[in-house]
């Protein structure tokens, strides 16, 4: 097994940990009410995923 001769300077660590960073989750606007949203999620706001209704949004307090 290869094992490294000397020791690795900080600064090398950190150059090489750089790319290593959290990217910003991608936002897209929903087809039917146009509020920002996951790609290929459920629109929270409107509850709709490819064109059809998924989820009942605010639909009462029915199951008291």
């Amino acid at each position: 097994m290869a094992v490294p001769k000397q020791k690795q300077s900080h600064a090398r660590t950190n150059k090489r940990r750089s790319q290593h960073k959290i990217s910003a989750p991608s936002i897209q606007a929903c087809p039917q009410c146009h509020s920002p949203r996951r790609p290929h999620r459920v629109c929270p706001t409107c509850g709709t995923y490819a064109g059809r209704d998924v989820i009942v949004a605010n639909a009462g307090d029915d199951a008291a």
